[in-house]
Parts: C-alpha cells; sequence; structure tokens
C-alpha cells in the first residue's frame, strides 16, 4: 500500500465518546468523507502508564476500550495508524514480570537490557551517562528479583516513576527481533495499514555516545524493521525528535518523517506577524513528511528547533504561550541545554488557545499546514477547537493532560456546531479533493507579513494567500469549469 496524500485525525481511543465503538459510530456519522488518509489510534493496548505508551502487549486490545474487532470496523471505512513503543515495554507486562520472579533464569531475561550488557562489571559509570541525552534523572531502575532477591539493574529511558514503569528492550537481542515480528504481524491480521516507531531514537545503547539516534547502528535496526514491514503490506513512520539534520538523514534513506518543525514555525510567524522563517523553512525541507501542529504531547522546541531559533526571541515567544496558560516539558540532562540555559523541550497547550482562540488566526494556521507538502495530521482537540484543559491538568498533576481532553457524545456534537469546526472541515475537505495537491508546489515572494504558497498541477492550480496584519486567509483557485474562484478560508 501506499499513504494516501488526505488528512488524517490523531485520537486516543476513548477521547471521542469514550471506546473504539463509540469513536467509529462518530466517525462515520460525522467525519465519514472528512479523514480520508486515515485515522491515527494512539495506544488502545493495555498500558500501565503514560496513557497508553507503557503497553504490556500488542496482541490485546484494553477491554475498556474494545477489541480488535473494533479496530478492523474502523479499518473498514478508514487507514488505521496504531504506535508501537519499538524502544520499550510495560514493566507490568508478562515478560517483565517473568524476570522480576526468575532474575537471569528467566525465559524472557534476554529482552531487557541489564548494565552488564554495556559495563563489563554492571556498574555504571558517571562520565558515560553524563554524555547521554537523558529523559530521566539516570537511565536504568533498580528492581530486586523475587527468587534470590538480588538487585538488578535495568536500562530504562522513560518513566516518571522510580523504578520506571518503561522498560528498555534489546533490539540486538533475537528474541526482542522474535516478538516485534509477532506484533506486526497481528497488526497486518486486523488491517493495521501503518505504524509508527515511537521512541525510535532511543534504541541504541551505546557507551561515549548520547544513546540517541546512534549511527550507523541504528539505521542496521531501520533496515531490518522496515524489511519486515514491508513484506506485511505495512507503512512506517518513525517518530524522532531531534535536530533537523537526523530527520533529514531519515528523509534521505526513504523513510517518511514527522515535520516537528511546522508547529512552532507556524506559531512564530502568526504571533509575530512574520513570514520570514516560515518562507525559508518551506523552500528547503524534504516533503516525505506528516505535517502536524498538536498532538498528545505539545509543540517541539528542544532539540528539534535546534540552530533554526534564536535562544532569546524563543523565550520571548515561549511567555507569550505562557500568558495565554500553556504550561512547558523542560529539557532534563544540562548539556542538552542552550548554552544561554534555555532549557524548553516542548510548549503544552492547545494549538486554538495559544492562538488566543482567534478563530481566522487558527484557520491561518490550518491552512499552511495544509498546503505545506506531506500528510497533514489533525489532533482530535484541534479539530474540535477545543480550549486548554486546566482541571484536567490540576486533577491528573500531568501538563500534558492540558491538550487531552476526553469529549462526551454530546460535546462532539456541540462542538461540529461551532463556526471554526465548521470552517475547518470545509478546509479539510478541499485539501482532499482538489487534484493540484499531488502536483508541484510553490513558494511565491511576498511581503514579510505575507504567506503566499502555490500548488499546481496541468490545468489546476490553488493560491493560499494569508494576510498576517490580519490573519484572514483566502483560496484562488481554478474550478472544474476552467474559471477562477475564491474561497475565503
Amino acid at each position: 500500500m501506499s499513504v494516501k496524500n488526505k488528512v488524517q485525525l490523531i485520537t486516543y481511543p476513548d477521547s471521542l465518546g469514550g471506546d473504539l465503538k463509540a469513536l467509529n459510530n462518530i466517525l462515520k456519522k460525522y467525519f465519514l468523507d472528512i479523514f480520508k488518509g486515515g485515522i491515527h489510534i494512539l495506544p488502545p493496548f493495555p498500558s500501565s502508564g503514560d496513557r497508553g505508551f507503557a503497553p504490556l502487549t500488542y496482541l490485546e486490545i484494553e477491554p475498556k476500550f474494545g477489541s480488535w474487532e473494533d479496530i478492523k470496523a474502523i479499518g473498514e471505512n478508514f487507514d488505521v495508524l496504531v504506535d508501537l513503543m519499538v524502544n520499550h515495554i510495560s514493566r507490568q507486562s508478562e515478560y517483565f514480570q517473568d524476570f522480576l520472579r526468575k532474575g537471569r533464569k528467566s525465559s524472557y531475561a534476554d529482552l531487557f537490557i541489564t548494565l552488564d550488557k554495556l559495563w563489563m562489571d554492571g556498574k555504571p559509570v558517571k562520565e558515560d551517562i553524563e554524555k547521554m541525552f537523558l529523559r530521566r534523572t539516570l537511565p536504568y531502575s533498580t528492581f530486586t528479583i523475587e527468587e534470590n532477591c538480588e538487585e538488578e539493574k535495568v536500562w530504562t529511558t522513560f518513566g516518571k516513576t522510580d523504578p520506571s514503569e518503561q522498560i528498555d528492550l534489546d533490539i540486538k537481542s533475537e528474541k526482542v527481533k522474535h516478538l516485534l515480528t509477532e506484533f506486526f504481524e497481528n497488526f497486518k491480521r486486523n488491517n493495521v495499514k501503518i505504524v509508527r516507531l515511537d521512541a525510535v531514537g532511543y534504541i541504541i545503547k551505546k557507551l561515549g555516545t548520547s544513546c540517541f539516534f546512534v549511527e550507523p547502528e541504528i539505521y542496521e535496526f531501520m533496515d531490518w524493521i522496515m524489511g519486515l514491514a514491508t513484506s506485511l503490506d505495512i507503512e512506517l513512520l518513525p517518530e524522532v525528535h531531534a535536530h533537523y539534520s537526523i530527520q533529514n538523514k531519515l528523509a534521505e534513506r526513504g523513510f517518511w518523517i514527522y515535520d516537528f518543525i511546522l508547529p512552532y514555525t507556524i506559531l512564530d510567524t502568526l504571533i509575530n506577524n512574520s513570514s520570514k522563517k516560515l518562507k525559508h523553512y518551506l523552500k528547503n525541507r524534504p516533503s516525505k513528511q506528516f505535517t502536524m501542529l498538536d498532538c498528545h504531547d505539545g509543540i517541539p522546541v528542544k532539540p528539534d528547533m535546534d540552530d533554526l531559533i534564536d535562544t532569546e526571541e524563543a523565550r520571548k515567544l515561549v511567555n507569550v504561550c505562557l500568558e495565554r496558560g500553556s504550561n512547558l516539558s523542560l529539557i532534563v540532562s544540562d548539556e542538552h541545554k542552550a548554552p544561554d540555559g534555555f532549557d524548553v523541550h516542548q510548549i503544552r497547550c492547545s494549538y486554538y488557545s495559544v492562538l488566543n482562540a482567534d478563530d481566522d488566526a487558527y484557520m491561518a494556521a490550518r491552512a499552511i499546514q495544509f498546503f505545506a507538502p506531506g500528510i497533514p495530521q489533525v489532533y482530535y482537540v484541534g479539530l474540535l477547537a477545543g480550549e486548554n484543559d486546566y482541571e484536567a491538568v490540576k486533577k491528573n498533576g500531568e501538563g500534558r493532560e492540558i491538550n487531552r481532553h476526553n469529549f462526551s457524545l454530546e460535546e462532539v456534537e456541540q462542538a461540529i456546531q461551532k463556526e471554526v469546526v465548521q470552517r475547518l472541515l470545509k478546509l479539510i475537505r478541499f485539501r482532499n479533493e482538489y487534484e493540484a495537491f499531488d502536483g508541484q508546489f510553490i513558494v511565491l515572494d511576498s511581503a514579510e507579513d505575507e504567506v503566499c504558497l502555490l500548488w499546481k498541477k496541468d490545468s489546476k492550480e490553488c493560491r493560499l494567500f494569508v494576510d498576517l496584519k490580519t490573519n484572514k486567509s483566502e483560496i484562488e483557485f481554478v474550478d472544474n469549469s476552467g474559471g477562477r474562484s475564491l474561497y475565503i478560508v
């Protein structure tokens, strides 16, 4: 199969209506002609943390969400995309629980990275750890084995708790490759068309490196997993938050990549009324990308925007976001902060709220996203022009909950009536249906307070014009009769 050049939806299994059946009903009732690119269902598997991102297995669906039959049912009308946390699995998984009982005697022991796989004597060396791109204070957790009461230190890149809920997998192990093959074969049986490789940048652990996107070892793994996916007619989407040069290397090797630069760049364009950086970026980026504005985490800043932003200017932009109710995720390791101490990893907010709930600014942002070459993804909160959910942050103590509101069926129905949502649905239909988006893309010259983008193919062409002084957008296009029509976005 090949990825369709149409708009996709990103949603949790329970965030539109409460479960997968409700999601399917909502999709069929309201969005059958909207998400022709597919539905990215954030982890629907049994999980012990991180809202699905600490999965116990990929062979089952969390019962409170539904079953594989529900995924298959969604797959009848939409291409389904799911995540595979290729770097880690839950500590509650049967695999790690067996290891906790039996230690090295467990038949699953080789799935995990005990510290002696890195340091001969199993004792971590501070100087090695200081070079690593850390996501928590220490990259390992200590566990006590039931059978012999001995301590085992096991690699855990992620995790809010100590010990972590997310246990790293040793991708050098044949047993891990066998397990991943089993997961992919199950995806194929259940009509999954695209798999996002979440946290793939962290899979190689090598002393003397940052343990992030370690070359060339990562390409050996990527080639292996690409071969596996291709053999099952599944597309791969590696998810890597990194310096743009790393993304470009993946693109050069033929992989789809995520455009994590666009969300910040569009925000900067609209807040500072200047298209200079945006136009330069759109002229130079790879085109084989998935584009987004919002997601379940936040607007990427460091390391995605490294060397693309001035940190003083970035501080000002971040302060505007904070004034508008956003919260921040910060870089942990000092070595990966900017020399002046700038340490913002992600800006967490609803994209509609960070644009001050200004309908025209929000539509301008979406129009620019949809005109940027690539496959546009729309996050469910953004689809419904949802605003910052401060209550959820207070209740859960998790900053990312600000943009993870669960919509009841009634809330979905109310949101769809909003004028801005109707405007967005109309724009999505245009992006899905207008033929020129399969053609040639051109960034047209324009004043600094304007954006002008063009797509053309054969006799069809469409031109987006955004006035950054007013945030008004319009699309001029050649219609089916060969005349020119104007569409006010």
